[in-house]
């Protein structure tokens, strides 16, 4: 029977290989948790912890294996249903998914026990979310969506969370982040749906949203201008409504794939809400909390279908005969599937590593902010701890999102390259994995969005410490040894790229950032390799095969940063031409 987690090598060495144990520890306060309030199955110390998150990734994969992905083709070509009323009715095969994760208690993977969650660190959360997009990348953005959950669960006050939460956990309902406007996209200051007081008190929302993944559901976290003499994102709160017939779905967007999951225009006419939070702080605190998790989300299931569309091009080179045997045998094809494999574990190496730092950020804040009687010293320690952990994740977050949906649709279009014609064909789903993977650059912020926020980190100091470590790092093996050194020469590079950009001036800055941060991903992806590579001798092939074929293009993107060539932004018109005439 199909399990995608036991089947999943790199997945379970992963489970193995990072400190779950201490994530566990953060997670359930050294195992205190009072278990009258709802903790009566809190695990006992560390090895149940570990244990009891196997088995929720074992029968997280056995559903992914043995209903989703079975199901993943027709619901891709039949879609859901937009009705006459303005409701949407899910297609029956993605309600009966969902049906089964609720079934199987996997809709609160994050939330805390008393609500019915899971209480799960965000990184064993994030292996559940890789696999369910590897079996169907379309549930995962309803699968996906228990951020929503979250954002409500720390900022909402407790009656709304008391009211809510249960029934996320309980898979009784789906939401929506409700954001994008038909004229305010990635520039979310340009919101302009309207928030305002009756003469009672109570807020309405009036307005238009667009692109608003699962708007369907039934809970709604809407951004909307409260403030009407603020025109920039000051003048955002965060609202929590629900599904009523004053919330209407007119469109249901025909997209390229992802064809399971509902993107909607929306239609607001006077519909009550509340106020999440404290007004004004919409954009600028609750959305972008959102959106960080929303970006781990969404490299996750970029790393879903990039292992999916890795594992047709693997069996497909074994048994398709060509030439007198298979064309795994055949140098360019053997270079093409040994590179997606290493470009997928290469993205799963920053993801989970990003999901690992940010459950070490949101327990530590969570311990600031509800931890009683903490003493004066450690509140301090804890503090600047906070800080450091920010500004790591900052840089992270957006590396991750980046690297990882690029590298997806890098795989799937290699996917089909190693089918040939069959590849283009609807008989393989290699033209299924090409079409879902492109969403994966453009939604929850798109690639040269991620690389400006990315590449503040790089040019700052963050990346630098972040490397230090590393660096510091002794290794017995004289190989590994030798790797870590070239791979320090590598950063010395992108040093003194980053100190040339910065001289020549802000716009040029940003023109090299996708370079710079390009380099520093493959310096990062480098060390976290080696670091696998002493306990697993496959790992360090891989971790020789990255460094052979990814240092020659840091020291390229570093020269070209290097040459000072602004001319993309300095003589635009000449070289990009003259605006087409309309048709």
């Amino acid at each position: 029977m199909a399990n995608y987690f036991t089947d999943n090598e790199d997945i379970r060495f992963l489970f193995n290989h990072i400190d779950l144990k201490e994530l566990a520890r953060l997670q359930e306060d050294d195992f205190t948790r009072d278990r009258g309030n709802g903790d009566g199955y809190a695990p006992d110390d560390a090895d149940d912890a570990v244990d009891n998150y196997r088995r929720m990734l074992e029968i997280t994969g056995q559903i992914a294996g043995e209903m989703i992905a079975p199901n993943a083709e027709q619901v891709d070509r039949e879609g859901n249903t937009l009705n006459p009323d303005g409701t949407v009715s899910l297609h029956p095969l993605v309600a009966e998914n969902l049906k089964r994760l609720s079934q199987a208690d996997l809709m609160g993977f994050t939330l805390p026990r008393k609500y019915g969650g899971l209480n799960c660190p965000s990184l064993v959360y994030t292996m559940a979310t890789e696999m369910v997009s590897r079996a169907d990348a379309s549930l995962m953005n309803l699968f996906g969506l228990q951020g929503i959950a979250e954002t409500i669960y720390a900022f909402a006050d407790d009656e709304l969370k008391d009211a809510v939460l249960p029934r996320f956990a309980y898979g009784e309902v789906t939401g929506a982040m409700v954001l994008t406007e038909p004229d305010a996209g990635s520039d979310l200051q340009a919101v302009r749906l309207r928030a305002y007081q009756d003469e009672e008190g109570n807020w309405k929302l009036n307005g238009v949203k667009r692109f608003i993944t699962n708007g369907c559901g039934e809970i709604l976290l809407v951004l909307a201008r409260s403030e009407a003499d603020i025109t920039d994102g000051r003048g955002l709160s965060l609202f929590y409504t629900e599904r009523s017939e004053k919330v209407r779905v007119r469109h249901l967007e025909e997209k390229m794939g992802i064809h399971g999951s509902p993107t909607c225009e929306m239609v607001f006419d006077d519909v009550p809400a509340m106020l999440v939070g404290e007004r004004q702080r919409g954009l600028i605190t609750y959305v972008m909390a959102l959106m960080n998790g929303a970006r781990v989300g969404i490299a996750a299931q970029s790393l879903g279908i990039a292992e999916a569309a890795c594992r047709l091009a693997r069996t497909y080179a074994h048994t398709r005969q060509q030439f007198g045997g298979p064309i795994e045998r055949l140098p360019p094809v053997a270079e093409l599937v040994t590179d997606m494999r290493i470009d997928v574990e290469a993205g799963r190496a920053l993801a989970y590593e990003t999901a690992r730092v940010c459950d070490h950020e949101n327990n530590n804040l969570r311990v600031l902010e509800w931890g009683e009687n903490l003493a004066p010293d450690e509140k301090k320690r804890r503090k600047k701890y906070s800080r450091e952990l920010k500004r790591v994740n900052g840089m992270l977050t957006p590396m991750a999102k980046y690297y990882c949906s690029e590298m997806c649709i890098r795989v799937a279009d290699n996917a089909i390259q190693v089918l040939g014609g069959s590849g283009y064909m609807k008989d393989y789903a290699a033209e299924r994995y090409l079409r879902d993977s492109r969403i994966t650059t453009i939604y929850e912020g798109t690639s040269q969005l991620q690389v400006v926020a990315a590449e503040k980190g790089v040019t700052s100091g963050v990346f630098a410490n972040w490397i230090e470590p590393h660096e510091g790092k002794q290794y017995d093996d004289p190989e590994l040894a030798e790797m870590q050194a070239r791979l320090v020469e590598a950063r010395s590079r992108i040093q003194e790229a980053i100190q040339f950009a910065k001289s020549t001036g802000g716009a040029y800055l940003q023109l090299s950032g996708r370079k710079l941060v390009d380099a520093a991903i493959a310096v990062m992806i480098g060390h976290l390799f080696l670091g696998q590579a002493e306990k697993n001798d496959r790992k360090k092939a891989v971790a020789r095969r990255f460094l052979q074929r990814e240092l020659p293009v840091v020291r390229m993107n570093c020269e070209v940063v290097c040459a000072g060539d602004a001319a993309p932004y300095e003589q635009y018109t000449l070289l990009a031409g003259p605006v087409p005439a309309a048709d």
